[in-house]
């Protein structure tokens, strides 16, 4: 069985980020096992960027990017 990655930009970590002059990532790459945010995301292989405005992720997200390939994470 291979694990489905998602992958949104988190808007409130921007707002954040933009009002305090911080740098936190904001690219937030969700698996069933974890929750990783990154400053840059490379996913080898086929993917979908997917919009759900009427069923969001738990998380709120409407628009994401959805694969089941390999992803390269940079912290």
């Amino acid at each position: 069985m291979t694990t489905t990655t998602r992958i949104h930009v988190n808007q409130h970590i921007i707002k954040r980020n933009t009002k305090t002059g911080q740098q936190e990532p904001v690219l937030a790459v969700k698996t069933s096992r974890a929750n990783t945010y990154a400053y840059e995301v490379e996913i080898d292989g086929p993917s979908a960027v997917v919009y759900r405005p009427d069923k969001p992720l738990p998380c709120g997200a409407r628009v994401w990017i959805e694969t089941q390939a390999p992803v390269k994470i940079t912290k």
